[in-house]
């Protein structure tokens, strides 16, 4: 064996690191046995930082931030087992978000654990989830001296990193920048009501759609905002969204009862994607794709699908599904690769395969129809009509835990260690005698819960915090809490 040239000794330092960058981290412990060079070269660090990044561990970190990258990928991986465990033994604390008296709940949103909601009173708060600090402020209209719940509805709120708008009864639009104060930077005038509100996740975009005009507003160079486009569509739009990662000039998607139109900024061209079809009941974009519902025909003709377009090309890539319910929701942006999730008016979430354009999983999930559907690389939430939110095991196929609020459930958005949950009733018109009664307001009034996974394991021996908002709240929910997260799970 001596006389045999070894190629860690043989060739440079540089190079036998690039043979070991394609191993994994189980070969690259295996190597690290063979012998003590081997072992130098399998704990490199460039090595283990790389590891980091690929598995999405510390992306905004660079090399230099850490002197040993194989112990901060060990305590990353052993963050996201116990982040795994809590999310599927219920372990955590959740919180309700507090609400504003004699006001019901129109929208919500959220953002990166940020949380925006609308009241019927005009009034918009504001919630960041992350700091557990949940002294909302209000976000104010441009006249200072407008008194609180003074203003008409709010029909949509939308938030990002950035900005926080809000689209009102009376057709205004009031845009945020968070990171400079509390009072608007921008305020729009529609002659009709908005029914449509997109805002970008990534830059300073708002899309709006109100009677037959979709216009989209972004801040020019200096930084006052004005009218990037503005398109005609014969239709009234239902579903608005932009489409991420566009660079300079943004776009947008719109669907107008059956036809689907792709909207560019930079040409102010409508591209038809598709017409004259059964009408669209939900859409969802990503960067290079679009995946919408549409209507069956009856089942004797043809059922509901989901069709798949490419947004470069402007073709159909997929028709899935053929269910008789009609799809409600679609999630496409936020779904692993090469997946799809949906929720249909069956009450089934289904799992599409992009790929090969079958149904991955099926899954029984609600009574009534599914309102909100999200998924990653192993699990599923999802809220429905009847106002359950369950959770699932995408790999086993089975349920790990629900919560349950008595409206439906509009809004739902996690990450590794956080979910956020909004139970927005339909009805928001309430009579005066319910308003003063304060066990038939919070019946009717919406809800919004922030459950944490993270929590430190000290806090698991002590009660879970049931709800961080008032007292009285406090007691009226116990009850319904405790099903949720039980208190021998602590």
């Amino acid at each position: 064996m001596n006389d045999v040239p070894f190629f860690d000794i043989q060739l440079p330092y540089e190079l036998a690191i690039n043979i070991f960058q394609y191993l994994d981290r189980k070969e690259l412990g295996r190597c690290a046995q063979v012998s003590k060079t081997w072992k130098v070269i399998a704990e490199d660090e460039v090595l283990w930082f790389r590891l980091c990044q690929q598995e999405g561990h510390l992306p905004d970190s660079s090399i230099s931030d850490y002197s040993c990258w194989k112990l901060i990928f060990q305590e990353c991986r052993a963050k996201e087992h116990m982040l795994r465990t809590n999310w599927k033994n219920r372990k955590g604390a959740v919180s309700e978000l507090e609400h504003i008296p004699d006001a019901v709940l129109c929208d919500v949103h959220s953002h990166d654990g940020v949380v925006i909601a609308g009241y019927t009173s005009g009034d918009v708060r504001v919630w960041d989830t992350r700091t557990w600090d949940y002294v909302a402020p209000f976000l104010e209209s441009e006249d200072e001296e407008d008194e609180p719940g003074m203003q008409p509805n709010v029909s949509f709120v939308r938030i990002n990193s950035s900005l926080a708008v809000a689209a009102y009864e009376d057709g205004f639009l009031n845009i945020w920048d968070l990171r400079t104060g509390k009072y608007p930077v921008h305020r729009f005038e529609h002659d009709a009501r908005i029914q449509a509100l997109a805002l970008s996740q990534d830059d300073a975009t708002v899309a709006t759609a109100s009677a037959f005009d979709v216009v989209m507003l972004s801040p020019s160079e200096e930084g006052y905002w004005q009218i990037a486009a503005e398109f005609e569509v014969p239709k009234l739009v239902q579903y608005l969204e932009i489409v991420p990662e566009t660079g300079r000039y943004p776009v947008a998607v719109a669907a107008a009862g059956d036809l689907m139109y792709l909207l560019k900024a930079e040409d102010s061209a409508r591209t038809l994607l598709y017409a004259h079809g059964p009408p669209v009941t939900c859409l969802d974009v990503s960067a290079n794709q679009v995946a919408f519902g549409v209507q069956g025909l009856g089942w004797v003709y043809e059922g509901s699908k989901i069709l798949v377009y490419s947004l470069e090309a402007g073709r159909r890539l997929l028709k899935l599904g053929n269910v008789l319910r009609d799809f409600t929701c679609v999630n496409l942006s936020d779904s692993p690769p090469n997946l799809m999730v949906s929720g249909n008016m069956d009450g089934r979430v289904r799992i599409h395969d992009l790929r090969s354009g079958n149904i991955a999983l099926s899954l029984s999930a609600h009574q009534l129809g599914v309102s909100a559907v999200q998924m990653d690389d192993w699990k599923i939430v999802s809220g429905g009509e009847e106002g359950l939110v369950s959770v699932w095991d995408y790999r086993t196929n089975q349920k790990l835990w629900e919560v349950y609020s008595g409206h439906p459930v509009q809004h739902i958005s996690f990450s590794s260690h956080s979910l956020i949950t909004a139970n927005v009733p339909y009805q928001t018109v309430m009579r005066k005698a319910d308003l003063d009664s304060f066990t038939t307001h919070r019946r009717h009034r919406g809800l919004i819960r922030a459950y944490e996974f993270a929590v430190d394991q000290l806090a698991f021996q002590s009660p879970l915090p049931v709800c961080r908002s008032s007292c009285d709240a406090m007691a009226t929910h116990y009850y319904d809490l405790a099903l949720a997260f039980p208190y021998n799970h602590v």
